[in-house]
């Protein structure tokens, strides 16, 4: 019962994905783009943990969370270098 839910969730989050993807595709701004590239990241780091779950092994919390730390900071750094053209 619980993993056919589990496993709803995780066709519920691909689905997701390809709307971002096309957003990213579609973005009439760099803004948006780079925004649906992060929304992406998101959809990865929920993709991550649920198949963790899944498959019965706690430590893709842990891979799952570090990357949503280096998905927070490279967003925050390609914002920085597109609105002021250096990252200092």
């Amino acid at each position: 019962m619980i993993a056919a839910a589990t496993l709803g969730a995780g066709c519920a989050v691909l689905v997701g994905a390809f709307m971002i993807l096309l957003r990213a595709c579609l973005g009439p701004t760099a803004f948006d783009r780079v925004l649906a590239v992060n929304a992406m990241g998101t959809k990865t780091v929920i993709f991550v943990a649920i198949w963790g779950f899944i498959s019965d092994r706690p430590e893709f919390l842990d891979i799952a969370l570090m990357y949503a730390v280096i998905n927070f900071v490279s967003t925050i750094a390609i914002l920085r270098l597109i609105q002021h053209k250096r990252l200092a």
